[in-house]
């Protein structure tokens, strides 16, 4: 074989022969959420690793997510490959399996519980009616996503974006609609991140200068006791009325009681960093690199990226609607911005409402405040999703 020959072999062998226009646009794309985390700051330990699974997914012949027992993942028509076995398919491929199991979801839930202090939503418990009313995004889309030609299950799926919970949104489509896993779990995470940028405008539309400047009482003490019984009381009450919210209630409730009960110091520790920072980078990157160029660039990925930005707009437009409620009923007591924290993005909306706040009224403090509605978002998001899975699941 002489050197031109095996110049050719290795070219044609090359990723570079084998790129496609697809390929070079999630890899832009990519280079794009790499310059917010980075750059911008929004959401650095979730874009980062999502943009790198992105680049991975999308370099050709390196075959990171290659399925030997059924081709190339997203690929419709490729038949097992002979003589090959699951530990044969790439490596990202096999971390997949977290993912379409519910694991990485399941055990990302039980970090955030580690590090979720429930107490404003106890000592506030109309708290919950905000992280309730910011729920309307969810249910809106769905009825948008059908109207479309969506099929319930995957309107469903595309429907929980607004929530805005990367990890509920990962499990509800791993249930429902796996086939929507890469566009879903993208938007929801996106918007996660884009929290600081969607929602201002929003809040500012639906609320007048004398709203955004209402200071709001010093919310009462809880106690340890209170925090102990509410994450199984809770869990108790919620898993008998809905099963289905079971998995990922019970690893947030579980987390939460590592924390609150005071004789798991080691546990609680391992849940909010080790764990959590593990089972994040391996969630980010095989998430991203389900965002195969090929697959992902169709026309139904630009509805489900428009259905969720919607869906998102309409969940911030509840809780904020909601919150201009309470402050007719309580008299100015309940600044409105605080609704718009509903959403279960933890603890960035809360940010954003003390942020906005703040900016009308320098002396304001709502960031305690809008924790309440926050991590009551949580709560309502892995209900909603709960709630979905019993109608629409096998």
């Amino acid at each position: 074989m002489d050197i031109s020959s095996i110049l050719t072999n290795l070219w044609e062998q090359s990723g570079f022969a084998l790129l496609e226009w697809q390929n070079l646009v999630m890899l832009g794309v990519a280079c794009f959420f790499l310059f917010l985390a980075i750059k911008k700051g929004y959401e650095p330990l979730l874009l980062v690793p999502i943009a790198f699974g992105i680049i991975l997914a999308n370099l050709p012949g390196a075959n990171m997510m290659l399925d030997t027992t059924g081709g190339q993942l997203g690929s419709i028509g490729q038949a097992f490959v002979e003589g090959t076995h699951w530990y044969d398919s790439g490596v990202l491929r096999i971390l997949y399996v977290g993912v379409k199991s519910g694991i990485f979801p399941c055990l990302i839930f039980m970090g955030v519980g580690a590090m979720t202090d429930f107490g404003p939503l106890l000592s506030n418990p109309i708290s919950l009616l905000l992280g309730a009313a910011a729920q309307l995004g969810v249910y809106c889309a769905f009825l948008l996503a059908i109207a479309f030609g969506f099929e319930p299950a995957e309107a469903a799926s595309i429907a929980i974006i607004g929530g805005a919970d990367g990890p509920t949104a990962i499990f509800l489509t791993s249930k429902l609609a796996s086939h929507l896993l890469a566009p879903i779990a993208l938007a929801a995470y996106s918007y996660m991140a884009l929290i600081p940028v969607i929602q201002p405008p929003i809040m500012k539309i639906l609320t007048t200068e004398k709203e955004r400047k209402v200071e709001m009482k010093q919310l009462r003490k809880v106690s340890k006791t209170e925090k102990i019984i509410f994450p199984v009381a809770v869990l108790i009450l919620c898993a008998l009325l809905l099963p289905s919210v079971a998995p990922l209630l019970g690893m947030l409730m579980l987390g939460n009681l590592f924390k609150e009960c005071g004789v798991t110091e080691r546990l609680s520790e391992t849940a909010q960093n080790a764990l959590m920072n593990i089972v994040t980078i391996m969630l980010g990157v095989t998430v991203g690199a389900t965002a195969n160029g090929q697959d992902f660039l169709q026309l139904k990925t630009v509805l489900i990226i428009g259905l969720g930005l919607l869906a998102f707009c309409f969940s911030t437009t509840g809780g904020v609607l909601f919150g201009k409620l309470l402050y007719v009923v309580t008299g100015g007591k309940i600044n409105p911005l605080i609704g718009a924290a509903g959403v279960s993005a933890v603890p960035m909306a809360a940010r954003v409402a003390q942020n906005e706040g703040r900016k009308y009224n320098p002396t304001n403090f709502l960031l305690m405040h809008a924790m309440g509605p926050n991590v009551a978002g949580v709560i309502g998001s892995a209900v909603a999703a709960g709630f979905l899975l019993a109608v629409f699941g096998n």
